[in-house]
């Protein structure tokens, strides 16, 4: 029953425990009488200081609006779940509620974000990527398991994979510690060496554990076909992390075990086609078999959302070994640069994002990661309305052009090491946390305007 010009405000409070903490929160976050304006302003100046984060300077103005629109996309996951009061709801015990001393977060997409949100999220906010991982360690206490795709206090099973342990090992190797490492890597553990039939997270580890890869047919998931190599090539980059961890913590053995498991993927390569290919019951090749059967996410017998040209470059822990299997670095770089001359690489999904990144291990062939990463975030990242390459994935298509954007790239998840490659702006100032980095800034200075580098200077 509304006068012309009449303005009805309504204020809203969300929680996940009860009606009592979201009148908490919406008391504690928006307290009567404070305007829809003032709230609005409030949040622009929230914003502001988390984009500020990273400040650039140069490029051009569709540059910078597509770097601050990644950065935006890049920082809407994931979401604090716990109330003003601390109180959330614990994993997967419906109707249970607990206290958590810090931030409990949700929505972890790890199977995307493992690969440079994370990374980001270490960077520019520590003290956030803590509490990340406090998160995920107390969802391992609560009911048994880490996250693989958690949302809302639930486990989705969506995609594949032990993406928690990348993401923590690449977090304590680069030096926050403030969380009980000890019980991550009993988490970890569990998951990378249980049977099958008591294993949530690797229900398909037996043949992986006895023969070193997952034959077709011995587990499907989510009705969605047989994904056996996707799931094994995920398994060999969390193991390999896993193996480097053990290695930190004085677990020589461990790290032993783990790391002859991530070397695994050698048995699915074909010297026949120059890829990864399935492997059946029976350890023979798959036939009849198309590297490029599942391009733009059709059904492919052994891969997940992709085919063999998405996949086959996915052993960022082993390329020296990939490398041999190929026929040395000739044959691999020519091979690598066919993926993108002959349309196989996929900019839309995620295993293959860091392949661009690839040819800079290769003295000589740097130029060829320069050209690339230009060439991508030039055709992919737009402020057109189709200016990101596809589903944002949480923010890991975003994180990507920022990195790049930056000059700098995470391509192997759970080893604490960047690949360089030319930066899109003049100068990047990355603003720093002292009290977890020892400096309050770290700049990025580009001299001269030329596509690639001539050299690189620390200091």
């Amino acid at each position: 029953d509304l006068r012309a010009g009449e303005t009805v405000e309504v204020r809203m409070g969300i929680s996940y425990v009860s009606t009592e903490n979201a009148r908490r929160n919406l008391d504690a976050e928006q307290p009567a009488g404070t305007s829809f304006d003032a709230i609005r302003g409030a949040a622009r100046t929230r914003w502001n200081d988390d984009l500020s984060r990273i400040r650039v300077e140069g490029g051009t103005e569709a540059q910078q609006t597509v770097f601050y629109t990644a950065l935006y996309h890049a920082l809407i996951h994931p979401n604090l779940l716990s109330d003003v009061n601390g109180e959330y709801p614990l994993m997967e015990r419906s109707g249970e509620a607990g206290v958590t001393d810090g931030e409990r977060y949700t929505v972890f997409s790890l199977w995307d974000t493992y690969r440079n949100v994370h990374q980001l999220q270490t960077l520019i906010f520590p003290d956030k990527q803590t509490d990340m991982v406090r998160s995920m360690i107390a969802m391992y206490d609560e009911w048994g398991w880490m996250p693989r795709w958690e949302l809302f206090g639930r486990e989705t099973w969506t995609m594949e994979g032990d993406p928690a342990i990348p993401v923590i090992t690449d977090t304590w190797l680069k030096g926050l510690r403030d969380f009980d490492i000890d019980k991550a890597y009993e988490a970890f553990r569990k998951s990378a060496t249980l049977p099958g039939a008591e294993n949530k997270m690797r229900r398909d580890i037996d043949p992986y554990i006895s023969k070193g890869y997952i034959p077709l047919g011995v587990f499907a998931q989510d009705n969605s076909g047989d994904n056996s190599v996707s799931h094994a090539l995920e398994y060999y980059v969390a193991d390999y992390a896993l193996s480097t961890l053990a290695e930190a913590l004085g677990k020589k053995e461990d790290a032993k075990l783990f790391r002859k498991r991530s070397m695994g993927y050698k048995n699915y390569y074909s010297k026949d086609f120059g890829t990864l290919r399935p492997i059946t019951k029976e350890g023979k090749f798959y036939e009849p078999f198309d590297p490029k059967e599942g391009a733009n996410f059709a059904p492919s017998p052994g891969f997940h959302e992709g085919n063999a040209w998405n996949y086959t470059f996915f052993v960022p822990h082993d390329i020296n070994g990939l490398v041999k299997l190929m026929g040395g670095d000739k044959k691999f770089v020519d091979k690598l640069q066919s993926v993108f001359d002959e349309g196989n690489y996929d900019p839309a999904n995620e295993p293959d994002i860091a392949y661009p990144y690839l040819f800079s291990r290769f003295k000589g062939e740097e130029w060829r990661t320069q050209k690339l990463v230009k060439e991508l975030l030039a055709k992919h990242f737009t402020t057109k309305p189709d200016g990101i390459p596809g589903n944002d994935d949480t923010g890991t298509m975003s994180t990507w052009a920022i990195f790049s954007m930056m000059g700098l790239y995470p391509d192997c998840p759970g080893v604490p090491e960047y690949t360089l490659t030319t930066p899109t702006f003049d100068e990047v100032t990355i603003k720093l946390d002292p009290e977890y980095w020892g400096k309050d800034k770290l700049v990025i200075k580009k001299e001269g305007h030329g596509d690639y580098i001539k050299e690189i200077r620390l200091g």
